[in-house]
């Protein structure tokens, strides 16, 4: 069998970190994944890596506390890490010992939602917004009232993104609170808004990269980097930052406790610090990453996307949360399910 052991892996190698051969079986979003990457993974350890998509924190969570799921590596967004970390599901793989460790921007080394380093690696950040196609609309599309007060030309063409925890927070900073709100009268006024928003909703669903570029849907609550994919698809298709409030998130690699082939997941969270690695990460998913020198990999109309590069005055209304308390996330869940009945 020919191996072929970079610099990086003949260290690892050496370090008594890695066997190089074997099987590595991921558990990530849908289509967010560069096969390229992957094959540039499997081709330089000789692993087989197997990917497997999930389409919200929820089902991801749900999956790995079941128990036989049979992945090593799941990458949850940052509000869900201490959820993992609480329920004893993440090992400590020792990243901040790992070679490519410094190439982690500084801004991403020590957050709230992982102090040091010890459980995940940054995969990418970005926004949730709103995706509107301009032939449909020609309003300010820099507001979430898009999909709480849908205007009369999109009514029945908006998508709503399932994921509730940016469904709430939006809603929450689109009625004047802020996130993770324990304020029970405004979450009130909240669900109110909700269940009266939706009857002017087409659907909730996932997938909007490819119905935007279609002309199947005419605005969604959306994120940034799949709105910058159906723009390259349909330049019609635009995306706003709501003025009321958006979410900042990032998206974070993790080793699962119960991981079978820890060597390689061990492998595969230091090869993605690399730089170029990390640009083949956001070159196809079109989302920034937190690794410092991958910009110079990076193709050129990412360095000034409208979807990347927020306007000043609207920079003030991102906002970055980590999970909330557990009474918020009960009422949040309560509200969620009335939304779905």
């Amino acid at each position: 069998m020919k191996i072929l052991l970079t610099g990086t892996a003949l260290t690892m190698a050496l370090a008594g970190l890695a066997q190089a051969e074997g099987s590595l079986n991921i558990y990530n979003w849908g289509n967010y994944t560069n096969p390229e990457l992957i094959e540039k993974f499997e081709e330089e350890y000789d692993v087989d890596v197997t990917i497997t998509d999930f389409d919200s924190n929820t089902t991801a969570l749900s999956k790995i506390e079941a128990g036989g799921h049979g992945f090593d590596i799941v990458v949850p967004t940052h509000s869900y890490v201490q959820i993992y970390v609480g329920k004893d599901l993440l090992m400590k793989p020792g990243i901040p010992e790992m070679e490519n460790y410094g190439n982690i921007s500084e801004v991403w080394k020590n957050v709230d939602w992982d102090p040091g380093r010890e459980y995940t690696v940054p995969w990418q950040w970005g926004t949730t917004g709103v995706a509107v196609n301009k032939t449909a609309y020609d309003g300010d599309i820099n507001t979430s009232a898009i999909w709480l007060d849908t205007p009369e030309e999109l009514k029945g063409k908006v998508n709503v993104v399932p994921e509730m925890q940016d469904i709430m927070n939006l809603s929450v900073m689109y009625m004047g609170g802020e996130p993770c709100t324990n304020d029970k009268e405004l979450l009130r006024q909240v669900r109110d808004k909700l269940v009266e928003a939706k009857s002017d909703w087409m659907s909730m669903d996932y997938g909007m990269t490819e119905k935007m570029s279609n002309g199947d849907v005419m605005a969604s609550v959306n994120w940034n980097g799949s709105t910058f994919r159906a723009r390259l698809n349909n330049p019609d298709v635009a995306y706003g930052y709501p003025k009321e409030g958006y979410i900042v998130w990032m998206d974070n690699v993790a080793v699962l406790k119960d991981a079978q082939n820890v060597e390689n997941a061990k492998l595969f969270v230091n090869f993605i610090m690399d730089p170029e690695n990390a640009a083949l990460i956001s070159s196809f998913a079109r989302y920034a990453n937190g690794i410092d020198g991958s910009e110079e990999y990076m193709p050129d109309e990412m360095k000034s996307a409208p979807e990347i590069v927020v306007p000043e005055e609207l920079k003030a209304a991102g906002k970055f949360t980590s999970s909330c308390p557990k009474e918020v996330q009960d009422l949040y869940t309560a509200i969620w399910t009335d939304l779905q009945k």
